[in-house]
């Protein structure tokens, strides 16, 4: 469920959110928006340029007072960049998708809150979009100091000094990409796509990190990010990275459930084995509600 409203300044603020194609559920989620308060326009990035008018027509049908943009990624700019991850679906080049935003979203759009697929927002929209973004930070988000920073990179990374030297004199914090405020002003700016795809290509000749898409963010981000809420991202619901189990909710105020991890939740549901907190998406799941009402 999300709920969102426009920017009360005027700016050309939006939600983008990645649609996969092996997963083609993650539109198939309910909207409730806030009474009093106009949809914020929607940016979905697809891949296949011949499936998109499809695209159009499903969504306008599912959500027909709801603002969109689809967009076609083209995954050439990041396939050679790619190196295998400790899951295949890691490795699907959508996941990269959020580095390129700065140059698939048209100029005029100057901040994004970027959402990832497997996600449920029980909350008003507009608290994540208050975060306030300045200098040279271009994103915001729920950050985890205490978290042991280290397993994200590899031996081989800690012990080469000119590698591991990119966090001398920083407190770096864990962050998870799947919930993101972000400045693309200030991100294309920076070059921030630039010196995210500089690691990525370190990682094709060195290894130095095992997960996908999010290293390479904390290496250029490091303690560069705006902290947000930890109720911006109950992140982990989906179970481990390697293999599948159940997590419960982390005690404390909730306005965001993401089940990131391998577990998802309608896979689960469908496969007749859900997980407690699977139950929490259920109701939204319109494509398992229209699949029961054909039976």
């Amino acid at each position: 469920m999300l709920r969102s409203g426009s920017d009360p300044r005027g700016n050309d603020s939006r939600f983008q959110l990645p649609t996969r194609i092996r997963s083609r559920r993650s539109f198939h989620t309910e909207t409730h928006f806030m009474p009093g308060k106009p949809p914020l326009p929607f940016h979905r990035i697809w891949i296949q340029i011949a499936q998109t008018r499809t695209l159009t027509r499903i969504i306008k049908t599912i959500f027909p007072s709801s603002g969109f943009t689809v967009y076609t990624f083209d995954d050439t700019l990041v396939k050679n960049l790619i190196s295998y991850s400790v899951r295949e679906a890691l490795e699907d080049p959508l996941n990269y998708a959020r580095t390129y935003l700065g140059d698939i979203l048209d100029p005029s759009v100057t901040r994004v809150i970027y959402l990832d697929s497997d996600i449920i927002v029980v909350d008003d929209i507009y608290k994540l979009w208050s975060v306030k973004l300045t200098g040279s930070t271009a994103i915001g988000a729920p950050v985890y100091c205490h978290a042991n920073f280290t397993k994200y990179f590899t031996y081989r990374f800690w012990y080469d000094p000119d590698l591991s030297g990119v966090f001398v004199g920083k407190k770096p914090c864990y962050f998870n990409t799947g919930v993101m405020v972000m400045d693309l002003v200030t991100w294309r700016r920076e070059g921030y796509r630039g010196k995210i795809e500089k690691w990525m290509e370190v990682q094709k000749g060195e290894r130095i990190y095992e997960l996908g898409s999010l290293p390479p963010f904390l290496l250029v981000f490091g303690d560069d990010v705006a902290a947000v809420d930890h109720r911006w991202n109950q992140h982990g619901l989906g179970g481990n990275n390697r293999v599948h189990s159940c997590r419960s909710l982390h005690p404390g105020p909730i306005s965001l459930l993401h089940w990131s991890g391998k577990g998802k939740p309608w896979a689960r549901l469908d496969a007749g084995v859900p997980c407690p907190v699977d139950e929490l998406w259920a109701p939204y799941d319109l494509y398992r509600h229209s699949r029961q009402q054909l039976r």
